[in-house]
Parts: structure tokens; sequence; C-alpha cells
């Protein structure tokens, strides 16, 4: 499910947008409807599911594991929803609708954002292996230390120190 969602992002962005479009035809919407169709939905969610499509996929776990998170599946199938219910025009609940798209698109947002944030955090390596992901612990200060000790005692190893004479001038 989740490799699902990895590989419909981008065909999302421009499937979303044609939606809306021939939700309005269908549907039979009307003129304000259509200016709202053209102007204003389809390039907030063609350039949104764009924006945010990039911010998911520049994670490096996404990238390795060519699968979203659970998070991102939860968020985007809201998200992606809410937009399709956009697309049939019903009077009796569309702005309601709107609103609550327009919230939920935003906490994707942030939601993208905090796991952005939380996978490029300082200290935190991630190994790439054939088995998967594994994450590094850092080092402490203490062990790197005797790590550089140990490797200048090798005789194996060759330390070469720039030394500076004193300007002749």
């Amino acid at each position: 499910m989740r490799r699902v969602f990895y590989g419909w992002l981008i065909p999302a962005a421009f499937l979303l947008p044609a939606w809306l479009l021939v939700g309005w035809a269908v549907f039979r919407a009307g003129g304000w409807a259509f200016l709202w169709v053209l102007f204003l939905a389809i390039p907030v969610v063609f350039i949104g599911q764009l924006v945010l499509t990039m911010l998911v996929r520049a994670r490096g776990t996404v990238r390795a594991e060519r699968a979203v998170s659970w998070w991102d599946v939860l968020g985007f199938s809201v998200w992606h929803l809410l937009i399709i219910s956009l697309g049939f025009f019903d009077q009796a609940w569309w702005a309601s609708a709107m609103i609550v798209t327009i919230f939920v698109g935003v906490g994707l947002l942030w939601l993208t954002l905090w796991q952005l944030w939380r996978e490029a955090k300082p200290g935190r390596m991630v190994m790439y292996t054939a088995e998967g992901v594994a994450y590094l612990p850092p080092q402490p200060a203490e062990e790197a230390q005797s790590a550089r000790a140990e490797a200048v005692s090798d005789p194996d190893v060759f330390v070469i120190t720039e030394k500076r004479e004193p300007d002749a001038r």
C-alpha cells in the first residue's frame, strides 16, 4: 500500500485537477464554478500536490524504500478523497467540504515538513543496506577521540601537518 502511494503521488498532480474540470462539466456546476475550477482549484491542487510530493520524496527513508510512511498514506488519502468529493459540486455540502479540504491540505503540508525535519536532525545518520534502512546513533565524543588517537598510533597511517614559516618581509 505504501509503495502504491509512492507511485501515485506524481500522477495525482495531473489527475486530480483534471477530475475537477471533468466534474464541473458532468455535474453542470455553472459559470462561477467554472471560474473557480479554472483559476483557483486546478493551479492550487496541481502545485500543492507537486510541492507535497517533492517534500515526501526528499526524505531518505522514502527514497530508500520507495514507499511513503503510513502517516503519508493517511494524510494523502483524506486529502485526495476530499478533492474528489469537490468534483461532484453538490451545493448541499460543497462549501464545507472545500473548507475542510483546505485545512487538511495545510495539515498535510505541516505533516510532511515535520517528517522531513525529524529525519534530517543533526546527529542522525542513515545507512542504506540491501536489507533496508538502518539508523546509526551518534558517536559519543570520547569514543570519537579514542578512535582518532588509535588511527594516529597505527604505523600504516601517516599524518602530515603543514608547517608555516614566518613572513620574510
